[in-house]
């Protein structure tokens, strides 16, 4: 990986101001996503699993060693996130769990990693 392309810097800043939304949503103490403000979280998660998929496809064809690490790791993230959103309601607790998922952890450190070797 030579340089983050302007695809991959977006989906990036997804994940990591969609982390930082989600602990302020896993703050609020909801029991659901309904009512004022909780749509939002569905529109947040939404926008994650879209950039961990975009993430996958951008570091496709990077040959480094730390590209499928970064694939794997957006792949199970992912996958944690879609669990989310196919619930009913999404409580605080529920997305302070995704929060504390070694998955999602692991996607944002690699992201900060890949962010911090590149500039």
């Amino acid at each position: 990986m030579t340089s983050v392309s302007k695809s991959l810097h977006e989906s990036i800043e997804v994940i990591e101001s969609g982390y930082e939304f989600l602990l302020a949503y896993a703050a609020q103490g909801r029991e659901s996503d309904e009512g004022p403000g909780g749509s939002e979280v569905r529109t947040t998660l939404t926008s994650m699993s879209k950039a961990a998929g975009s993430i996958s496809a951008d570091l496709s064809t990077d040959e480094s060693d730390f590209g499928p690490v970064i694939i794997d790791d957006a792949r199970k993230a992912g996958a944690a996130i879609t669990l989310v959103l196919a619930q009913e309601k999404i409580s605080s607790e529920l997305v302070d769990n995704l929060n504390a998922s070694i998955h999602l952890r692991a996607l944002l450190t690699d992201l900060f990693l890949l962010s911090e070797a590149k500039t």
